[in-house]
């Protein structure tokens, strides 16, 4: 997903970022060719680590996340019941003047199903931007890129405007949503979330039971749509505690180098906890 340096960012010549998230998606199903599965639960988690050192350059952002998706569902499909992607984060924050603001970030690691494998090593990165046009009002621009997908490059952007002292509307990917800052300590929003992986899945994954095999070491797209409201709660100068709630309108397993695509035949709600820190 397409990211974007922000205005704000470490004074200090040494800073560090840890992001840890936890959600929970209950029922939904999936369909191909009129066949249903149910998606009973499914259960996220992510935690990321960021080290941001100084440079006469820019910012480096070097660190690591691990994220893994569990979903209860049947066995001996085609949709797999673990995704999982341990990554290594290798990117610069720059300045090419006092308006303009440029990101690279690369993602190198294990892009897998329940096992985690050499063959599942994959590089997707980005380049974004941030223009500064005034204090409240920023563009934000770049591309995704993933060899591995199905559109290996992704365009994104947005807008993130404050149009009232206490209303911004950050209408940027992949998080767009409208903000009210009740307080210096308290934010309500609403809006929604896009997430997408491409990933490997193991060497004996099972397709279906009369044709078995067919999909082993497959690459497999997981698209996920959120909508939902939420509110953060900011922990000092360095920290912030968000709980979420919301419906998950769309899923989608898609094989894009086959001809086998699982999507949506039914969402479920969900619910979420974000805890950050940046010091």
């Amino acid at each position: 997903m397409l990211e974007a340096p922000s205005p704000d960012g470490p004074s200090d010549p040494l800073g560090f970022e840890v992001e840890v998230q936890s959600s929970y998606v209950g029922g939904g199903s999936v369909e191909r060719e009129g066949i249903d599965v149910d998606l009973d639960n499914e259960w996220n988690f992510s935690a990321r680590l960021l080290i941001l050192p100084r440079t006469p350059v820019g910012i480096l952002r070097l660190g690591a996340e691990y994220e893994i998706y569990d979903f209860d569902i049947p066995d001996n499909i085609q949709v797999p019941d673990r995704l999982q992607a341990l990554m290594f984060i290798v990117g610069l924050d720059t300045k090419l003047s006092d308006s303009l603001l440029l990101r690279f970030e690369a993602r190198p690691g294990f892009y897998s199903g329940d096992k985690i494998e050499g063959g599942d090593f994959n590089v997707p990165f980005l380049l974004g931007g941030t223009y500064l046009y005034s204090s409240t009002l920023q563009f934000v621009f770049g591309i995704g890129v993933d060899f591995e997908g199905e559109y290996m490059v992704l365009p994104g952007g947005g807008v993130r405007w404050k149009f009232a002292p206490q209303w911004v509307l950050n209408a940027t990917a992949p998080t767009p949503r409208l903000e009210y800052e009740v307080n210096n300590h308290l934010m309500i929003y609403a809006g929604g979330e896009l997430r997408g992986k491409n990933y490997r899945v193991d060497n004996d994954f099972v397709g279906d039971p009369g044709d078995p095999g067919d999909l082993n070491n497959a690459i497999v797209r997981y698209l996920e749509v959120r909508t939902g409201a939420g509110v953060a709660w900011k922990i000092g100068d360095v920290g912030k505690l968000s709980f979420e709630a919301g419906y998950v309108p769309f899923r989608s397993f898609n094989y894009h180098r086959t001809e086998v695509r699982w999507h949506s035949d039914g969402g479920g709600f969900y619910g979420a906890a974000t805890l950050k820190l940046a010091f």
